[in-house]
C-alpha cells in the first residue's frame, strides 16, 4: 500500500491538474454517488488535501469527496476527453476543460457536507499527519509517551495510524534504522536521548522520503530517488556499520534491520 509521501506526491499532481478549474463534467461508478453529478457540474476543486492515507477534495458548494485508495486504488491526471486503456475499473471522473483526474479501482469513496466528512470514522481514528508542518518533534514525543502508545512495541506501533497517519511498512524499517533502534523497544523503555532520536526520525525520515522520491526512474526500488539504507537491502552492507542487513517477518510484514547498530 502507497505510504504518506506517495500519497501526498500524487496529491500534488491532482493539485496542479484540476485544483480552482470550474469542473465541466463529473462521472462516479457507484449508484449511491450518482446523485451528485450535476450538483457538482460548475463548481471548482477548491482544495486537494491527504490525512494520512486518504485524500480529501473540496468542491466550492460546500461539499467534500473522501477516498482512500486502499491497496489497489490509483489516480490518473489526463488530458480532458481521454480515458486511457486499462483493465481497472473506472470509479470516479472530474473533468476541466483541459484537464481531467481520474480515480480507479478504489472501493471506499464517500461524499458529503464538509463538516460531516470531517467526522468520518477513519479521519476520526487516525493520528496527526506525518507531513503536517505543524507537527513537531516536542509534540511526536509527548504523543510517544501518551498511555495509549508507551507500552507498545514499535514494530507494531509504527504501522498503526492512530500513533501517526501515513506511516507504513519502509518507512518503519527507515525510521528504526535511523533512530538506531530495533521494533522490540517501548516507547516507556527508551532513555531521554533515544526518545528525542526516535520523535525526529518520526518526522525526517517521511519528509525526506516525500521531498526526494521520484516516480519515473526505473532504476531505483519503486521509482525512488529517496535512498533506503535498510528496505529490501537484505545481504547488502550498512551504510553506517559495515554489519551485513538482515531480513525478517513482523506484524506480517516483511522488515529490514541492521543488528550491528540498531540496538
Amino acid at each position: 500500500m502507497p505510504e504518506g509521501p506517495e500519497i501526498r506526491r500524487a496529491a500534488d499532481k491532482l493539485v496542479t491538474a484540476i485544483e480552482d478549474k470550474q469542473l465541466a463534467s463529473v462521472w462516479f461508478a457507484f449508484p449511491q454517488l450518482k446523485g451528485f453529478e450535476s450538483s457538482l457540474v460548475g463548481q471548482r476543486v477548491e482544495r486537494i488535501e491527504t490525512r494520512g492515507k486518504a485524500l480529501l477534495t473540496h468542491f466550492s458548494n460546500g461539499l467534500t469527496m473522501y477516498s482512500h485508495n486502499q491497496l489497489y486504488g490509483l489516480w490518473k491526471v489526463v488530458d480532458a476527453g481521454e480515458r486511457p486503456q486499462t483493465k481497472r475499473d473506472l470509479r470516479v471522473v472530474l473533468e476541466a476543460s483541459d484537464k481531467a483526474i481520474l480515480l480507479y479501482s478504489a472501493s471506499d469513496i464517500e461524499i458529503g457536507p464538509r463538516d460531516a466528512i470531517l467526522q468520518h470514522r477513519f479521519l476520526q481514528r487516525i493520528g496527526p499527519d506525518i507531513l503536517d508542518n505543524r507537527l513537531t518533534v516536542d509534540a511526536v514525543a509527548v504523543r510517544l509517551l501518551d498511555k495509549r502508545f508507551v507500552r507498545r512495541q514499535l514494530g507494531g506501533m509504527l504501522l498503526d495510524q492512530s500513533f501517526l497517519a501515513g506511516l507504513g511498512n519502509y518507512l518503519r524499517a527507515e525510521i528504526l534504522w535511523d533512530s538506531q533502534l530495533l521494533p522490540a523497544h517501548k516507547p516507556e523503555d527508551l532513555t531521554s536521548e533515544q526518545l528525542t532520536r526516535l520523535a525526529s526520525s518520526l518526522l525526517t525520515i517521511p519528509r525526506l522520503s516525500y521531498m526526494t522520491r521520484g516516480d519515473d526512474n526505473p532504476n531505483y526500488h519503486h521509482g525512488a530517488l529517496f535512498a533506503f539504507q535498510v528496505f529490501s537491502r537484505e545481504g547488502q552492507a550498512c551504510s553506517r556499520c559495515g554489519d551485513i542487513i538482515q531480513k525478517t517477518s513482523l506484524s506480517s510484514r516483511p522488515f529490514f534491520y541492521c543488528a550491528g547498530c540498531q540496538y
